[in-house]
């Protein structure tokens, strides 16, 4: 397993180093760029010679005028050897700032989510499996589609409605008003948890509906296959049997989805957190591809990428764990 580990990661380094070019083009292929927007709205407002003066220091400062090849070595060496993203064009700070400020609020939301998907369709998907065209699984099954069906931020307005309504909680953000700036507390940190099951139910509804009808699907395989029918036949316990094999088999595509989740860290769900009024990474890359804002887009959609690649690599590592058919050959 370690050997199989060493060569992969080995792999990931020219795999990066690709996926660094794609991103770069891809930021560039869009006509105009934030500079000459910039330009057109100075000269609107008037100021056409302080935008000519602004447009020469970018262009210096950015190496803007040279080659694109010179202009990606720029980027990629400042992330690789200095760990410097550049510097967003559109909010005038540092990337690696504006990242630090919303990936903490993204990760936490993000993990609490996966833990919210997997606690629930394991359950609604194997009792749906086992009770097969029960009542029970026409309900779960009802509300899997419409859980897929609707947008999540139609349900996020809802939510909204119903925290305000019922709850009397502010419905937008993640604290209420009077403790957003405050320092943290008791009081702070539940305010907290009053807030963060709206956006946690929101982003999960989705996956939860998918996983559930993907569990369902491969254990009612599973309970069809020789092996279930002999192991009743010796008499072995339903439960026991269901949970020690069908269910373990039924499993692998809870792991083999983890290099799809990890890139929802970063990119975040951006029309449901701008309904939700969310500081999460999801508003910032929409923002960042709206102005053209390339150092900000380029480096959250390099490191979603880098987080595919990854989860790949953590997902034929735990399938190799899980089930015994799957074995790596060194």
């Amino acid at each position: 397993m370690l050997r199989y580990i060493g060569r992969r990661g080995l792999i990931l380094i020219p795999t990066l180093f690709a996926i660094s070019v794609v991103t770069f083009i891809v930021i560039q292929l869009p006509p105009g760029d934030f500079l000459s927007t910039r330009m057109a709205q100075l000269q609107s407002q008037g100021d056409g010679s302080l935008g000519a003066q602004e447009l020469a220091r970018l262009t210096e400062r950015y190496g803007l005028d040279q080659p694109i090849y010179v202009q990606y070595w720029q980027w990629f060496s400042n992330i690789i050897f200095r760990g410097d993203f550049g510097d967003s064009f559109d909010y005038g700070r540092p990337v690696s700032a504006l990242l630090a400020e919303r990936l903490p609020l993204t990760i936490v939301l993000s993990v609490l989510t996966l833990v919210f998907i997997w606690a629930v369709s394991f359950p609604i998907g194997v009792y749906s499996a086992v009770k097969q065209y029960s009542a029970g699984d026409y309900t779960f099954t009802f509300l899997g589609y419409l859980g897929l069906a609707i947008p999540n931020f139609l349900i996020a307005l809802v939510l909204m409605w119903l925290s305000l309504r019922y709850f009397g909680t502010s419905p937008g953000g993640i604290f209420s008003p009077e403790y957003r700036d405050a320092p943290w507390s008791l009081a702070k940190f539940g305010d907290l948890l009053s807030h963060i099951w709206i956006p946690v139910v929101i982003w999960g509804t989705a996956g939860t509906a998918a996983n559930i009808r993907v569990l369902r699907a491969n254990l009612l395989d599973e309970l069809r296959k020789p092996y279930v029918i002999a192991a009743r036949a010796r008499g072995n316990s339903e439960r026991w049997m269901t949970i020690k094999y069908p269910v373990r088999v039924a499993m692998n595509p809870f792991f083999s989805t983890i290099g799809w989740i990890l890139p929802g860290l970063i990119a975040a769900d951006a029309i449901t957190s701008q309904v939700l009024n969310l500081n999460t990474t999801g508003p910032l890359l929409l923002q960042a591809l709206l102005a053209q804002d390339m150092y900000l887009a380029g480096s959250v959609l390099m490191i979603s990428a880098a987080l595919v690649v990854i989860g790949t690599l953590i997902s034929d590592i735990a399938l190799a764990w899980l089930d015994p058919r799957v074995r790596l050959r060194y």
